[in-house]
């Protein structure tokens, strides 16, 4: 087991050498590792308080200062989580998913924080909501973009920008332009990637286009009032309507927690071919309640079957599970910030965590490693102790049909300094 715990540690000292220059002074680049350490440690909450008692600090000022205050660029430090995502998960058939997701919150002082529809939360909740662009491939799925989405009012209010630090060179932007944003980013950067998935809230037409000029396939949803011209402008939901049963197949859309999604589809081709590709209707319906519907536009090369079109749709369900992984794992909603810079560092050292997390598993053969063993193997690494490691059991499961799910790191406080209890902290 030596070898396995030599190159968990080699990678994670490799992860550091990536992210260093991100940050310029050794003092940063130590807060930065002490950072993501504690949000990989089994800790209780991952705000303030308790990874500064992670990393031994007297008191947190110096985890709020490194992510407030101090000099470096979250935008450069998301290029590189972007280019380490590629560099273990890189697949020419990968799948940019779109999606967004809300971080509850009380007050109002927090940039963006407002009373909004929130996915997590399934109601109108006082939130943030982000919007964050998805990498999957056949090793793995992991995060490469983030971007916080700020209502019309929070932009029209200068001082209440000013108080969050909110530059005056951030206008608003809808929630699909932010998208077309972090698109647009990936293709510049060469992303291997042939689709493009997402909801309802992403599948408008100008996102199509901008998709389609890149020359990349996309399964997006769309509202059931959609119109398209079918020889006439109709609904979607018309459309579907005049289908006869047998028109609809059984078929799965990948594995769920309780076993392979299996709902009913139908999928139909329209309009005229262009060089190669065909635009296309997908419906999936519920096999028992038949009026639960969704529905999606297509753009796919010509010939392209439906399970192909079905397996690409149920990649959209990869960033939800991303989602319930990087909060209940690493503390992406953990946070406590007011300003939009702050929320940008969290956010995107959290989406680091989550891609070492992933790197790992896929490392790993897709076993399922225990926490404990991979937290053990680590601190031996940082202390410098073979005989340490050679006392670490390591608990491998296989692989099977159902997803083994990501594994988690629980890190020890710094060698260097002794954790340190802080205390309550104050109401």
């Amino acid at each position: 087991m030596d070898a396995r715990f030599n190159a968990w540690a080699l990678h994670w000292e490799e992860l550091q050498c990536q992210i260093a220059p991100c940050f310029g002074r050794i003092e940063l680049r130590r807060r930065a590792r002490s950072y993501l350490e504690g949000l990989l440690a089994p800790l209780e909450r991952k705000n303030g308080w308790h990874l500064a008692e992670a990393a031994g600090d007297a008191s947190p000022d110096g985890v709020q200062d490194f992510l407030a205050r101090t000099r470096w660029d979250a935008d450069t430090l998301r290029d590189v989580l972007r280019s380490y995502v590629i560099e273990h998960l890189a697949d020419l058939d990968g799948v940019l998913v779109i999606d967004e997701t809300g971080f509850l919150k009380k007050g109002d002082k927090s940039a963006g924080v407002q009373r909004q529809y929130s996915g997590t939360a399934g109601r109108i909740e006082n939130c943030q909501v982000g919007v964050f662009l998805g990498y999957a491939g056949a090793r793995g799925y992991a995060f490469i973009d983030r971007a916080l989405y700020l209502p019309a009012d929070w932009v029209a209010d200068e001082a209440r920008c000013a108080q969050a630090h909110i530059p005056a060179s951030v206008g608003f932007a809808t929630k699909p332009e932010l998208a077309r944003q972090m698109l647009k980013r990936a293709f510049d950067a060469g992303v291997p990637c042939a689709w493009v998935v997402g909801d309802s809230v992403y599948g408008v037409s100008e996102l199509r286009a901008f998709v389609a000029k890149h020359g990349r396939g996309y399964v997006l949803g769309v509202t059931s009032g959609q119109q398209l011209y079918w020889p006439h402008h109709r609904t979607v939901a018309e459309i579907a309507n005049d289908f006869p049963q047998r028109a609809w197949q059984r078929v799965s859309c990948g594995p769920g927690a309780k076993g392979p999604r299996v709902y009913q589809w139908l999928y139909q081709p329209y309009g005229n071919t262009e060089d190669g590709w065909c635009r296309g209707l997908l419906v999936r319906r519920h096999p028992k309640r038949r009026s639960e519907r969704a529905y999606y536009l297509t753009r796919a090369p010509v010939g392209t079957s439906l399970q192909t079109l079905v397996e690409i749709a149920g990649r959209r369900w990869t960033i939800e599970s991303g989602f319930e992984q990087a909060k209940g794992q690493v503390g992406l909603d953990q946070y406590e910030v007011r300003r939009f810079d702050g929320w940008l560092r969290h956010i995107t050292l959290a989406l680091l965590a989550h891609a070492f997390l992933t790197a790992i598993r896929a490392r790993s053969a897709g076993g399922k490693i225990s926490a404990r063993a991979l937290a053990h193997a680590l601190a031996a690494h940082r202390a410098g102790s073979a005989q340490a490691a050679h006392r670490v059991r390591v608990y491998v499961i296989p692989g099977g049909q159902s997803d083994p799910g990501l594994v988690t790191l629980a890190a020890t406080a710094s060698a260097a300094r002794q954790a340190m209890p802080l205390g309550t902290p104050p109401s």
